[in-house]
């Protein structure tokens, strides 16, 4: 595992876990850590209690283990980009700008509001251009550099996305009134092929949906909509699938859930 701080940026504000050198399959985990740093905490408005539910809420609970058994089992182990640090920091799935349309909610790069639309920190610029800072900026280098690097090795590079949600919708969810399939699969236009598609239907089996009740794959700015060489899928499991809600342990469907997602990596 090679932390942050060895690319010169502050410790462990991602791991990364290196697979095969001739792997293009990047496992990519934004939200499946709890830690929020001290600067995060500056403004925040809710009690300890409080934070440790939203934690429940919004923590992609198991993720890094369904990504870690899956890159164990596949036949060609996929690198790993996994944040360390909560979405509560910093999303790095969000646009760094107020054109994100999860900023109308109060939770684009910076949240400021709860899952529940209450009062998660006071407004504070000069506190959000630090996180940025700190860790958005960083993170998304790289992840970008990342991926730069399995373009030169491999001539091509695939991210599989990999989140959960709850079993029913929360209130910050914009499109909750549709399907909520066993898998998600969120795609995107110009980086998702229809064979990738089709590579994890064929994997996850019947119960999978696509862009409901989320939507959209991440891909770095950098290459996002300018290099064709670079597809995605993100992969959202429903968590009672392989879970205790809303934070609980896992159960015995995530054994089976990484076995699928090794098959995808497989397939990609």
């Amino acid at each position: 595992m090679i932390s942050g701080a060895a690319h010169g940026v502050p410790p462990a504000v991602f791991d990364l876990f290196e697979g095969d050198a001739g792997s293009p399959v990047v496992l990519h985990v934004p939200h499946g850590a709890r830690a929020v740093t001290p600067a995060a905490r500056d403004g925040l408005r809710v009690t300890e209690a409080q934070l440790e539910h939203e934690l429940d809420l919004l923590t992609d609970a198991h993720t890094r283990e369904i990504a870690a058994a899956a890159a164990r089992d596949a036949t060609r182990t996929p690198w790993t980009f996994a944040n360390a640090f909560s979405r509560l920091v910093v999303d790095p799935e969000r646009f760094p700008d107020d054109t994100e349309e999860m900023a109308r909610v109060g939770m684009g790069a910076v949240y400021t509001r709860t899952a529940h639309g209450e009062i998660l920190r006071d407004d504070d610029p000069v506190r959000d251009e630090r996180l940025l800072a700190t860790h958005f900026r960083p993170y998304a280098e790289a992840m970008a550099d990342l991926i730069d690097r399995r373009l030169a090795a491999t001539g091509r590079a695939v991210i599989l996305d990999v989140h959960s949600y709850q079993t029913r919708p929360l209130p910050y969810e914009l499109h909750r009134d549709g399907p909520r399939p066993a898998v998600c699969l969120g795609v995107d236009e110009f980086h998702t092929p229809s064979w990738l598609v089709d590579a994890a239907r064929g994997t996850f089996g019947e119960d999978t949906g696509i862009n409901s009740p989320f939507a959209g794959t991440y891909v770095p700015l950098r290459h996002y909509r300018k290099e064709p060489a670079v597809t995605a899928l993100m992969v959202e499991i429903r968590r009672d699938t392989y879970m205790t809600e809303p934070g609980g342990p896992p159960h015995e469907g995530l054994d089976l859930i990484a076995e699928r997602l090794a098959a995808l990596v497989d397939a990609a």
